[in-house]
């Protein structure tokens, strides 16, 4: 706990001597400490990505920051706070960028379509909007899908702590969702028949 402690004051630190490096010129990403090179905003608004490299000379690894081809969207010389990093389940030292974790319910998903994270952190937001787009996917439907996800899986545990079980799990939910899938949607109803005519000879 204090070593983390240590290392949240440290980076403090560097972000605000980065400000105030800002009031005397650009920010541009291969400046950029790599502690803080994941999810910033360089002054002409391409989004910093973090590289790792591996040297076989040092047999260690390198890490490198870059620009990227992505333009962020309003943001320029952003450098993310903390709260967001930890708010919406980032990681300092992210390599890439990537939205293989959005594809499945996960705590990143969880945080990431937090309410607290998407009202309060427009970079974040903002890049994974970009970032899902790309790959055909509407966040905001996204999250909406592992909202309704999270709410049934609190819903089970419930269920299964009423029940006496005291583990309730997602298990359910998935034989639900298999047993839809495999019985199919269900029939239209067909066509009414008219009702006969009463009292016509």
């Amino acid at each position: 706990m204090a070593f983390g402690r240590e290392v949240a004051v440290t980076i403090t630190f560097v972000v605000l001597g980065m400000r105030c490096l800002l009031v005397l010129g650009g920010m541009e990403c291969e400046t950029l400490p790599v502690e803080l090179c994941a999810f910033s905003v360089s002054s002409t608004g391409f989004r910093c990505i973090l590289e790792k490299n591996y040297s076989p000379a040092e047999t260690s690894s390198l890490y490198q920051c870059k620009s990227s081809a992505i333009m962020a969207e309003e943001m320029r010389e952003w450098i993310e706070s903390e709260e967001c990093v930890e708010t919406c389940g980032l990681h300092r030292m992210s390599v890439g960028m990537s939205t293989d974790e959005l594809n499945e319910y996960s705590e990143f998903s969880y945080k990431l379509c937090s309410d607290k994270c998407l009202t309060s952190c427009p970079n974040v937001v903002d890049l994974y909007l970009t970032l899902a787009a790309e790959e055909g996917i509407y966040l905001p439907h996204l999250c909406e899908a592992h909202n309704k996800y999270s709410r049934r899986i609190a819903f089970q545990f419930q269920k299964g702590k009423a029940n006496g079980n005291g583990n309730g799990n997602g298990n359910d939910i998935d034989n639900e969702n298999e047993r839809e899938s495999e019985d199919g949607p269900a029939p239209a109803p067909g066509p009414t028949a008219p009702a006969p005519n009463e009292g016509i000879d």
